[in-house]
């Protein structure tokens, strides 16, 4: 039987400023999500509790005070601690540091990028991850193409024009399953898309989780992506 991890990191310490004027009072997972009134991290809390996870680790930094106001106050699914690096250490070293604050150091834990948005199955995505015995395993989405394409034959003649295809290379989602062994492999500081990943690719323990197809999922960058969160949602509620 595969055991579901129960524990989770969220990484939010990140500053955000590709979303200014939103996060220049709030860090970047307190952005809410237009039409909902709530935060990108409370979708977040809602939907690991709902994949059945029992315990948050949230990693903080840039206006932590603010995160952590709206965590006490805010009716939570789930158990959530906070830490903050007293000096940034990188991602690597960022999650390594959260990583020690996990309830069951013994037990597999997920992870997320805090400005993520997304909706799937982390069970069936944790399966996946035990079936290769791999030591971590990132989502893998496919974005839509900010810009429209024009496709051309041979001769130069334009055949058609295509609005925000799909890309033909996925990209790390920024949602992870790790073993519990990942974290003795991560960087004290540094960059473990740089390490450690490259590392456990070469030795094939590394798996990627390409996305169930219409899964919903969004990184939310931009002011542009907020706008995109809000139509597509509206869509979804509106028929």
């Amino acid at each position: 039987m595969t055991q579901h991890p129960t524990q989770a990191v969220i990484l939010a310490g990140g500053q955000g400023s590709r979303l200014r004027p939103y996060t220049d009072d709030r860090p970047k997972p307190m952005v809410e999500i237009p039409g909902t009134g709530v935060p990108i991290i409370g979708h977040q809390l809602a939907w690991l509790a709902d994949e059945g996870v029992t315990d948050v680790v949230v990693s903080s930094g840039h206006l932590a005070e603010v995160l952590e106001e709206w965590l006490g106050k805010a009716e939570l699914p789930c158990r959530v601690t906070t830490v903050t690096e007293s000096e940034p250490l990188g991602r690597g070293g960022g999650l390594k540091f959260a990583a020690r604050s996990l309830p069951r150091p013994d037990e597999p834990w997920y992870a997320t990028n805090g400005d993520i948005w997304t909706r799937f199955s982390l069970r069936e995505m944790a399966a996946f991850h035990a079936e290769r015995d791999a030591t971590a395993t990132l989502a893998l989405a496919r974005p839509r193409i900010p810009w429209g394409a024009v496709e051309t034959d041979e001769f130069g003649h334009v055949l058609d024009f295509i609005e925000a295809p799909p890309s033909p290379y996925l990209i790390n989602a920024g949602v992870y399953v790790f073993a519990r062994r990942f974290a003795g492999l991560l960087p004290e500081r540094g960059d473990h898309e740089r390490t450690t990943f490259p590392r456990l690719a070469r030795e094939r323990a590394l798996a990627g989780y390409p996305l169930p197809q219409r899964s919903y999922w969004r990184a939310i960058d931009t002011a542009k992506d907020l706008t995109e969160a809000a139509r597509e949602l509206a869509g979804e509620h509106g028929g």
